[in-house]
């Protein structure tokens, strides 16, 4: 893995710049508590009109409360910015796309989304009811899709836009309990490559961030034995803030050649990740049989197998 280390400039936070997103309308679904209204707040900073969407639910999904994003907007606009709240899910279509409704009814226009409302359902595979895979399903994948859909033929037809959707690392390499949470992810991963490569010719841009960030959804994590204790505080140091720049560049027009691509952040770090390639082959004359695959084919590409890693074993190292 190659490693660049980028030192602080005297241009970091200087006032005089250009706002990076200056005259764009921009919805933050989930953005009430979290990473989600940490993009806000920086949103509006850098010069956005904000949806700040979030029906207020708690980490399962049950519940409403107007007062989460509600106060998203007041501290906005204390800011001296400008914001209007949304309570609407996005688990259902038409729900959903009131969202972006409300963006074009309220600020006549819409430039970027930001998929990033959650839940969690979590149960070792053996045990999970099928609602908690379908309910996981519904708000991160089908939540993506369906705010995305709605807000695609607006893109479309301006010939420009951005979709920011969020993605884990429990999906691209794996964690325990949480298969439904593990399938919505990779999908969105998928559903984002496929949205970048059909609008591509219409200037629409499509990409995934993976946060590393300490937030009510991970804090549930066991603290019993001391490396979990010690593993939970290292995450605690890992504030939502840290995810916000990244997922705020890339709304702008400063990265507008910046499509189809997985990121993943953690603390002062940016990772690209890698997609699917193959990496070793084998061929036989006359194809295969059971036999030859045991005996040839499976030894021959063995040696390049994937091991049962989650996202632990890989980021083993102490954020930057």
């Amino acid at each position: 893995m190659q490693r660049h280390h980028q030192r602080p400039n005297a241009n970091n936070g200087n006032n005089n710049m250009a706002k990076a997103l200056d005259g764009k309308v921009i919805i933050v679904t989930g953005a009430g508590r979290g990473i989600g209204r940490e993009i806000a707040l920086l949103a509006a900073r850098e010069g956005a009109k904000v949806v700040v969407n979030d029906p207020g639910v708690a980490s399962d999904g049950s519940g409403t409360d107007a007062s989460p994003a509600e106060q998203v907007v007041e501290e906005i606009k204390k800011e001296g910015g400008t914001a209007v709240a949304n309570f609407e899910t996005v688990a259902e279509a038409i729900p959903a796309s009131k969202i972006v409704k409300q963006a074009v009814d309220t600020y006549g226009k819409l430039d970027g989304v930001v998929n990033n409302a959650g839940i969690l359902r979590d149960a070792i595979f053996h045990r999970m009811s099928i609602d908690a895979f379908e309910q996981v399903i519904k708000v991160h994948l089908m939540g993506t899709f369906y705010v995305s859909h709605a807000a695609a033929r607006l893109f479309r037809e301006q010939e420009s836009g951005s979709f920011v959707h969020f993605t884990s690392t429990s999906g691209l390499i794996g964690n325990f309990g949480q298969a439904n949470y593990a399938a919505a992810k990779l999908g969105i991963v998928g559903l984002s490559k496929s949205i970048a490569l059909d609008m591509n010719r219409f200037n629409v841009r499509s990409n995934c961030v993976s946060p590393f960030a300490w937030s009510r959804l991970i804090g549930t994590i066991p603290t019993e034995t001391e490396a979990e204790k010690a593993r939970v505080a290292r995450m605690q140091q890992m504030g939502p803030e840290k995810i916000a720049p990244l997922s705020v560049y890339l709304l702008g027009d400063a990265a507008k050649d910046v499509s189809g691509q997985i990121f993943a952040v953690r603390m002062n770090e940016i990772f690209l990740m890698g997609q699917s390639r193959p990496i070793r082959s084998v061929h036989r004359d006359g194809g295969w049989t059971c036999e030859s695959l045991a005996e040839h084919g499976m030894p021959a590409l063995k040696g390049s197998f994937y091991k049962l890693d989650r996202s632990a074993d890989i980021f083993n190292w102490d954020p930057v």
